[in-house]
């Protein structure tokens, strides 16, 4: 199995190399050369597997020879082994034909867990076997820094630094990221959005003295092997509902693509799924996009859903890539365009191709609070406010098929948003009881590559 850039102009790696490098020297992001395929049986004979041999069968043919089978197993067995439900992605029935897919039974309550725990576990192994001493650095909307310092902290060979925006985050979150007392994890606040975070990111990735000096990885969803791991609770969720016999749809709130991008591949892979409904909140930049066939940056509102309050959706990338049938060409200049211009417009049949694959929706705040209080009433489900974004987009675009909502992260989260929608104020979980009284250690830094490469070069524990 190899991995080419979606730029086109980066060279072809293994799957440990791409694993290990994150955005490609090109400023692409890695995808498989080609997608594997899942016969109806194969699919089938997922139904009753546990959730750790499910993801062993639908990931294995992407590893190629970088881990042998008995050592895939062993790291996807570690991986999991913390998450709080035996089903580790149960689903449960919100209304007739309309399912919700929890997501949030990992170490840090969110959906990210279950990328970033097997990440952590393939580092570590692939790390251990070469010696090498990296620094990731991360660029989060507030989920994704807090899974993976719970992920890498206290490893010896990997410094982990994480980027998120200053006051733009739930206090959960922030807390989440800011309270580890490892010395190899960095919580780093910076003066911008989310979108400032991601894009001093992918300059470090283009520095390439200072990314070669660091020995610089990413474990943002730029990395395929995130992607990867999202696919399989798609596999799990539609066997469950009577797939391959049965189709199945899902709305995925989402920012950055890469959550309803593992759909994608899960389809592409033979699962029967019908739609994929992209679920956006008031930063509707997506939905915009589907609807207008041009993607234009408008600039970003602060929300109570804030892991979804993005302008530049990174994994849209991916899906462009496969929209222009592979053309890195044609995407390395959209990307251009979008950097230098803040806008690009997508021809007519890859605009046709997407929506041949995707809907969406946009939900406001407003609409946000009384979805949650209305899916209390109406199936007693406390939802986050992301999950009620999807929960929302759903019950609009609901058909014959059945609908799987993906519940991205649990409601102790965002306890404000959902006490304001609910008059409940959701309690963490115990291990977490004492999350608002542990000392926090967080660096505020401004918006700008040479403070942050600074930064991080003198802090490495290396």
């Amino acid at each position: 199995m190899r991995y080419v850039s979606t730029r086109g102009a980066a060279p072809v790696l293994t799957f440990e190399e791409a694993m290990m490098t994150g955005l490609a020297r090109d400023g692409g992001l890695y995808v498989p050369e080609t997608i594997p395929q899942m016969t109806g049986e194969e699919i089938a004979a997922l139904a009753g597997q546990s959730y750790e041999a499910a993801a062993y069968a639908v990931m294995r043919p992407f590893i190629g020879d970088t881990f042998s089978d008995d050592e895939f197993r062993r790291l996807i067995d570690a991986a999991y082994a913390g998450f709080g439900h035996a089903a580790r992605a149960p689903l449960k029935q919100l209304a007739p034909n309309h399912f919700l897919l929890e997501l949030f039974h990992g170490p840090t309550l969110a959906f990210k867990d279950f990328a970033m725990q097997l990440i952590g576990q393939m580092f570590q192994a692939a790390l251990t076997r070469s010696g090498k001493q990296i620094t990731i650095v991360g660029a989060t909307s507030g989920d994704t820094g807090s899974a993976a310092i719970e992920a890498f902290k206290g490893l010896d060979n990997v410094d982990v630094f994480i980027l998120f925006p200053h006051g733009r985050v739930s206090e959960v979150q922030r807390r989440q990221m800011t309270t580890p007392t490892e010395a190899n994890v960095h919580a780093l606040a910076v003066d911008g959005d989310f979108d400032d975070c991601q894009a001093r990111l992918k300059d470090m990735f283009n520095d390439f003295d200072f990314r070669d000096e660091v020995g610089l990885a990413g474990v943002n969803s730029i990395n395929w092997g995130r992607v990867l791991a999202q696919v399989v609770y798609y596999f799990t969720a539609a066997v469950s509902l009577g797939a391959p016999h049965r189709k199945v749809s899902f709305t995925v709130p989402t920012g950055n693509f890469g959550d309803i991008f593992a759909g994608y591949i899960a389809k592409r892979m033979g699962l029967s799924i019908d739609r994929l409904v992209i679920a956006t909140n008031q930063n509707d930049i997506l939905h915009r996009t589907m609807e207008t066939g041009a993607q234009v940056k408008e600039g970003v509102t602060p929300s109570i859903s804030p892991s979804m309050d993005i302008q530049v959706s990174s994994n849209f990338e991916r899906a462009l890539f496969e929209a222009y049938d592979r053309d890195g060409a044609v995407v390395a200049a959209q990307m251009d365009e979008l950097k230098d211009k803040g806008a690009f417009t997508i021809s007519q049949g890859a605009i046709d191709m997407l929506r041949e694959n995707f809907d969406s929706g946009r939900v406001s705040e407003k609409e946000t609070l009384g979805r949650i209080k209305a899916e209390l009433t109406r199936s007693g489900e406390l939802l986050c406010p992301h999950s009620a974004v999807g929960v929302k987009v759903a019950d609009d675009h609901q058909g014959a098929t059945p609908m799987i909502t993906l519940a991205t992260a649990h409601p102790a989260k965002f306890p404000d948003a959902v006490e304001q929608a609910s008059g409940i104020r959701p309690v963490l979980p115990d291990r977490m009881a004492d999350l608002f009284e542990r000392k926090e250690r967080v660096t505020r830094v401004a918006n700008d590559l040479g403070a942050l490469e600074t930064l991080i070069r003198e802090n490495r524990t290396t």
